[in-house]
C-alpha cells in the first residue's frame, strides 16, 4: 500500500532556542511513521514570532510549495499546533492536506484505541480539537440549511455542525463520568484491601509495558511502538518481604503533549495521582534522554503528582555497551535494568519493597496457642523477621503496614478475631 508522503516543518521561536529543533522534527517523523506517513523531507525556520496567517513566513511557504512539488508530497505536518486560520490559509495556498502535531497524535490514538474507555477518551479529545476548527470548512457548511433537527431555515450548516459536535462532546463526557464511577469503585475496593499502588510512568516507547509484563508475569501486550498503551493495565505483584502491590501501566507521555489530551485521559491518569509510588521508566538508548525525563516531569507537575515518591528505572541496558552510570542519578533511588532480558529486576523488586515498607512498623507479637490463625494472618500481611516457639505460645518479630499493625495489636489485646 502506497503511503502518504509528508513534509514536516517547524518554527523555532526565542523561547525554543535552547531546544534542538532537529530532534523535535525527528520525533515528529517517528509520529508520522506511526500514523502511516512517509517523511519526504523537513523544513525549519527561526522567527521572533509566528506568522499570524501561516505560522511560517510567506517566503518559507513558497519554499514549502516548491519542495512539495519536487518531492511529490501530498501532506504537510507542523511540529506545533496551528490555529484554524493558519491551517485554512496553508491548505488554500498549497492545495494540500495540512496537519499539526496535535492532530497527528490524535490520529495515532484513534488507531490505537481498542477498549470502550479508550475510544471515548480519544473521541472526546478529537471533538474538542475539531470544534474551533469548523469555521471555513468549505461553502457547504456556510450555506443556509433548514429542515428537521435544525432551529429554523436561518441556521447555517456551520451552526448545525457546531451544535452537533457540542452535543457529542456532552454525551461523551457523560459516558466517561460513568466509566470514572466504575473506576472509583475499584479504587475504593483496593484501598479497603490496603494494597499499595505502584504506577509506571515514562516517555512513550520507554518499555513500560514490557517492564510490567516481566515484573508481574502477566500477559500484557508489549510492542515496540509509540503509544501502545492507552488504557491503564493493572496487575498484582508479589515482592520480597511478603509485600503485595498493585502495579499499573498508563499512557506514555511525549513532548508537547496537548493539554486537552491530558484532560481527556484524566480517568486513566488518576492511577498516577492515586499511586503510593511511581516508577519513572527511561529509555537509556534515546539520544534525548534528559529532555524526555523533563517532559514526563512536566506532565506529572500538571497532574499535581510531581512530589510523589519516585524510583527512576533506566531501561534497555542490554542495548548499551558501556552504560555511563553518572547519567543515571537524579537524587532519587535509581536502577539500571533490561526489562526485555529480565536483567536487574530482582534488585528493582527489592527497591520497590523497601519503599513500600518505609512506613511499616516493626514489633514483637506474642500469640498464645489456640490463636494460630492470627499468626497465619500476620504471615500473610507482613514480613516475619524471627519466629520462636515457647511453652506458652509463639513469639513473632514482624514488620507490618501501619493499618495492619493497629489491627493485630487490638486483636491480641482483646483475644478475639474479627
Amino acid at each position: 500500500m502506497k503511503l502518504n508522503r509528508a513534509i514536516l516543518f517547524g518554527v523555532e521561536l526565542p523561547d525554543d532556542y535552547h531546544t534542538d529543533m532537529e530532534e523535535s522534527l525527528h520525533e515528529l517523523s517517528r509520529l508520522a511513521d506511526t500514523a502511516g506517513y512517509e517523511t519526504a523531507g523537513t523544513l525549519m525556520q527561526r522567527r521572533k514570532t509566528p506568522h499570524p496567517g501561516y505560522y511560517l513566513g510567506k517566503g518559507k511557504v513558497e519554499e514549502l510549495k516548491l519542495a512539495c512539488e519536487e518531492l511529490e508530497a501530498d501532506t504537510i505536518i507542523s511540529d506545533d499546533e496551528l490555529s484554524p486560520a493558519q491551517v485554512r490559509n496553508l491548505e488554500t495556498d498549497l492545495e494540500l492536506t495540512v496537519m499539526d502535531r496535535t492532530g497527528l497524535i490524535l490520529q495515532i490514538f484513534s488507531n490505537r484505541a481498542s477498549t470502550k474507555e479508550a475510544k471515548l477518551q480519544v473521541e472526546l479529545a478529537r471533538l474538542e480539537y475539531l470544534l474551533p476548527r469548523l469555521r471555513g470548512k468549505g461553502e457547504q457548511l456556510s450555506r443556509l440549511a433548514g429542515g428537521i433537527g435544525t432551529r429554523g431555515s436561518g441556521e447555517t450548516k456551520l451552526e448545525i455542525e457546531r451544535r452537533h459536535i457540542e452535543q457529542q462532546i456532552q454525551r461523551n463526557k457523560k459516558k466517561l463520568k460513568e466509566v470514572e464511577k466504575v473506576r472509583d469503585e475499584k479504587r475504593k475496593k483496593r484501598k479497603k484491601e490496603k494494597l499499595p499502588l505502584v504506577s509506571l510512568v515514562g516517555y512513550t516507547n520507554s518499555g513500560k509495558s514490557t517492564l510490567l509484563k516481566k515484573l508481574t508475569k502477566t500477559d500484557v501486550i508489549a510492542k515496540n511502538q509509540l503509544f501502545s498503551t492507552l488504557d491503564p493495565k493493572l496487575s498484582s505483584i508479589e515482592l520480597p518481604g511478603g509485600v503485595t502491590c498493585i502495579m499499573s501501566d498508563t499512557v506514555g507521555f511525549i513532548n508537547k503533549l496537548p493539554h486537552h489530551l491530558v484532560a481527556a485521559f484524566k480517568a486513566t491518569l488518576e492511577e498516577v495521582v492515586e499511586a503510593d509510588l511511581l516508577l519513572h521508566v527511561v529509555d537509556i538508548t534515546s539520544e534525548d534522554m534528559s529532555k524526555e525525563i523533563n517532559s514526563v516531569e512536566e506532565v506529572l507537575k500538571s497532574l499535581d503528582a510531581n512530589d510523589k515518591p519516585t524510583i527512576m528505572v533506566y531501561n534497555k541496558m542490554d542495548l548499551v555497551t558501556k552504560p555511563d552510570n553518572t547519567l543515571y542519578n537524579r537524587g532519587v533511588d535509581s536502577y539500571l535494568v533490561s526489562a526485555l532480558k529480565e536483567e536487574g529486576l530482582t534488585e528493582l523488586k527489592e527497591g520497590i519493597s523497601d519503599h513500600v515498607q518505609k512506613s511499616w512498623i516493626e514489633d514483637e507479637f506474642f500469640i498464645p496457642y489456640g490463636q494460630e490463625n492470627i499468626a497465619a494472618m500476620i504471615h500473610e500481611k507482613g514480613e516475619i523477621l524471627k519466629e520462636e516457639y515457647t511453652e506458652e505460645g509463639l513469639t513473632l518479630q514482624a514488620k507490618l503496614p501501619e493499618e495492619e499493625y493497629g489491627r493485630f495489636t487490638k486483636l491480641l489485646e482483646s483475644n478475639q478475631i474479627t
